[in-house]
Formats: C-alpha cells, structure tokens, sequence
C-alpha cells in the first residue's frame, strides 16, 4: 500500500442500501520527525431517520507500520464524538488532549491502522494470530482467526479471497461479539474485498466498488513470522 491507493465501498445496513465508504492513503506526514502514512476511514450514509457521517484518520510510520496518531469523528443521528490521540511507540505510551499519558504497547496499532498490518500478514488457512499491539493494553490481544479461501463477487468484480475474523476487546465493529469477517484478495494487495459484521441495528455489509493503486510507496519493516 502506498499514497494514492483509494478504494470505495458499497454499504448495506441488512438488505437495505445504507451509503458509501471510503478507505485511503491521502499522503505522506512528519509527526515528530518520522513520515507517517496518513490514511482517512469514512462511512456516509443512513436508512430510515438514521443519518451518519464517520470519519477515521490514522497515521502510520512508514519506516515500522506503528501508529503515531489516530482520531475520530463520529456524527450520528443524536450524537456527535470526537476522540484524538497521541500515540508514541518510543515510550509506549498515549495520550488524549488536557489528560495525562496512559501506558500503551510497543508497536502500537489503532483500530484503522490494524486493516493495513493484517494486509502484510502471511494469513495461512486455519492458523490464529494473536497480537499485543493495540494502542490501548486492556484491549489486547488481538487475534485475527484466518477462515478458509473462497471466491468472492463484488461490484468491482470477482476476487479469490482469504476470509478472516478479527477480534478486538472493545465496542466496535470488530468487537468479539460481532462476530465480523473480512475478505482479503489473495494476492500481494491484500485489498479488503468485502466485511460482514452483525451489529445492534442490524448486519452490516461492504462490497468493494473500486480500487485505485498507489502511486507512491515506501519500503517498510516486514513484521516477524
């Protein structure tokens, strides 16, 4: 992956069509003299008197694949919250503005910045990996469970996949009670093809509608077997 690479999504709340999302890598950032790759999350859409627009934003080291600082910005029908974090891999720790530093991991990743490690992950059928790499320790581990191989049709076209489950001890879409699944092209890409997730208003889905390469990209430290 790299800056420029863009892929979109349809979105389906149920049978019903619910919006758009996004997943990109808009450009390259210093955050405290390292390059980080910023990438941007984005759900718009709603159904039925439900409206929501949330954005995502991570930036990642290009140079170890850490997370150095991460935000978002959830606006719902009745709700609006904003979070924001600090994250330093060199002192594992992170912090939220006007409050003290908490303990992190080393290597740390956030809950956007996690999509793109688990693309340079090997994923072999039937094995479950097992990370303690999110930012926040009482969430950790993370395991992603790899599933089986299928082929998979999706608007952008047809795509033999590795499907997975992540699970995360927090609320959210990959939390182990959603019981979310993730298809991966097989293939050097990695590219997130399709997602299911079972959530309180029902299940969600994304279908890949297009994909654009990166235009630019910047060697990285493999992460170990």
């Amino acid at each position: 992956f790299g800056v420029g690479e863009r892929f979109t999504y349809d979105v389906k709340l149920g049978p019903f069509k619910a919006g758009r999302r996004s997943m990109e890598i808009t450009s390259t950032d210093t955050i405290r003299a390292r390059t980080a790759y910023r990438a941007v999350f984005r759900v718009k859409g709603g159904i039925l008197g439900y409206h929501a627009d949330n954005t995502m934003e991570t930036w990642i080291d290009t140079a170890t694949i850490t997370s150095l600082r991460f935000t978002q910005d959830f606006e719902q029908t009745g709700k609006d919250r904003k979070k924001f974090y600090e994250i330093y891999p060199e002192r594992a720790v992170y912090q939220e503005p006007n409050k003290p530093e908490q303990p992190s991991v080393p290597d740390p990743l956030d809950d956007a910045s996690f999509i793109y490690f688990v693309r340079t992950v090997p994923l072999e059928i039937g094995r479950t990996y097992s990370f303690d790499r999110y930012f926040k320790p009482d969430a950790n581990p993370v395991r992603i469970k790899v599933l089986r191989r299928e082929t998979v049709k999706v608007p952008a076209g047809t795509y033999q996949a590795i499907v997975v489950q992540p699970m995360i001890k927090s609320k959210g879409i990959f939390s182990e009670n959603s019981k979310a699944e993730i298809w991966f092209s097989e293939d050097a890409n990695r590219i997130m093809v399709q997602l299911k997730a079972d959530l309180p208003v029902g299940s969600l889905n994304l279908y890949l509608k297009s994909a654009q390469p990166p235009t630019l990209t910047i060697p990285t430290v493999p992460p170990p077997p």
